[in-house]
């Protein structure tokens, strides 16, 4: 991982630093996502022209998290 992507947890008002979405920018210019697993809830509801691996999965993150890693995200 080369580093977070916007503002480290605890300062966006978490608590507890076990549970806290988050994301990273990979070395392979990548990203991971730390967020809730949601891929049950959400996948029947894709629109028709989203498709999902057998070994992807849709996580859920806070939309506190995106807005402060905002800045961090490089433009194309």
């Amino acid at each position: 991982m080369l580093r977070r992507l916007g503002t480290v947890p605890k300062k966006r008002g978490s608590r507890v630093g076990e549970t806290c979405p988050d994301i990273f920018e990979l070395s392979d210019g990548n990203f991971a996502i730390i967020g809730t697993e949601a891929t049950a809830a959400l996948g029947p509801h894709l629109p028709p022209d989203a498709a999902r691996a057998d070994y992807e999965r849709i996580v859920v993150i806070s939309r506190d998290t995106l807005i402060h890693a905002k800045k961090d995200i490089p433009d194309a």
